[in-house]
Formats: C-alpha cells, structure tokens, sequence
C-alpha cells in the first residue's frame, strides 16, 4: 500500500485519510466501492449493524463494499480489515470492529492485520502517554492515526495500559458517546458521489470502454 504514518499525521481530516488510503488500493488494481443506501435510493439506508463492509476476493478484479453509513474513522479500519481479506484470498461479510472478540479465526486475523497497519504497535508504544488520563489520549491518538477511538482503546489494551475490564468498560462508553454525537447527513451531490459508489477504478474503465465504443452509452448510464 505504501502506507506513511509520518504522511498521515499531517493529513487534515478523517475523510481526506479515507480518500487517500482508498487511492492507494486502487492504485493496486482492487476495486473500492463506497456507499452508505441501496443504489441511490435514499430511503433505503445501508444498517451498519448488519454489516460494515464486505471483500470479493479475485484475482483479476479484487472488490471491497464499504458500508458508507458508519463513521469515516471506523471506515479506514473496516478497508484495511476488507484488504486483508483479499490478501488472504478470502471473500466475506464482515462486521469489523477492531474490538470484537470474533470466534472466527480469518476474522480475528483480519482485526489484528488491520490494527497493526493502521495503528502499528512499535509505533503506537512510543506515542502513547500512559500518565495521561484515557479520554485526552484517545482524542489525541485517533487524530494522530487517523482511526476511530475505538481502535486506539483496542491498542492501548495491546500495549499493556489497560486490563480487560477497563477495556471493556471504556468501550462500552466510548460507543455510547459516539452514538450520542452520530448525525444524519445528506448523500451529496448525486454526479460527484457516484465514483465512490461504483468505485473509481471502475468508472474509469467503463468510460474508456464507452468512448471507445466497446460499451453504449445508454449501458454505460445505466
């Protein structure tokens, strides 16, 4: 991926990160489809507690589906969670949080190959305040690394400053919290919102195809 944690930091906001990161596996051939309704039907959303994203694995055409409802934190890691899949040549449904407990071992896999690329723990370890309280360090790390704070819990619990129970306990909080501040958001402009939805690389090849008259137009708008 080419991934540069120094590069990150300086990145403005969440969203920007999640366009960045998204470039760069499509720079790598994978196909990375964001969307948070059924087709553009507003009224029909996608229920991230049902799934968060989703991997295809191929060898020509690898796919990922995010699920655009959630936050764009939590999206950086359901990718790299999905990527890790395609890596593993493993197609799934994922409800991927970095802090479930999942009995399935690709899934659990997947977690921890996801954590490590966005928040790697060598890293982590030298940036992390243990006599700091955990609230100003969260806020600080998931701004420093671009995930959701709930991956930064999942790592400090990794790093040894916090035990199970506080673990969990500061989860279970922190979720609260972010389902307090969740907001409902319009879909944007439908023209500039729809390369996200089929994903870039895909429209790119379908409008070359287009104009090279290998598709018609009228299926290219369709």
């Amino acid at each position: 991926l080419g991934l540069d944690l120094e590069e990150r930091r300086h990145i403005r906001t969440f969203e920007e990160a999640l366009r960045a990161l998204i470039a760069q596996a499509d720079a790598l051939g994978v196909l990375v489809m964001c969307s948070g309704v059924v087709f553009s039907n507003n009224k029909r959303k996608l229920d991230r507690d049902e799934f968060r994203g989703f991997a295809m694995s191929d060898n020509l055409a690898p796919l990922i589906f995010i699920n655009g409802s959630d936050s764009k934190s939590a999206q950086m890691f359901t990718l790299t969670h999905e990527l890790a899949h395609i890596w593993a040549g493993a197609s799934a449904v994922s409800n991927a949080q970095a802090s479930s407990a999942t009995g399935n071992s690709v899934e659990r896999w997947c977690n921890q190959v996801a954590a490590e690329v966005l928040v790697p723990l060598a890293d982590f370890k030298q940036q992390y305040q243990r006599e700091n309280t955990v609230a100003p360090e969260l806020d600080r790390l998931a701004r420093r690394y671009k995930v959701s704070s709930l991956v930064i819990l999942r790592r400090m619990h990794d790093a040894g400053g916090l035990t199970d129970d506080e673990l969990w306990r500061a989860y279970h909080a922190e979720l609260k919290k972010l389902e307090a501040l969740k907001k409902t958001s319009g879909g944007g402009d439908f023209y500039l919102t729809t390369a996200a939805r089929v994903s870039k690389r895909f429209a790119r090849a379908l409008v070359a195809s287009t104009l090279e008259g290998q598709t018609m137009y009228r299926e290219a708008f369709r």
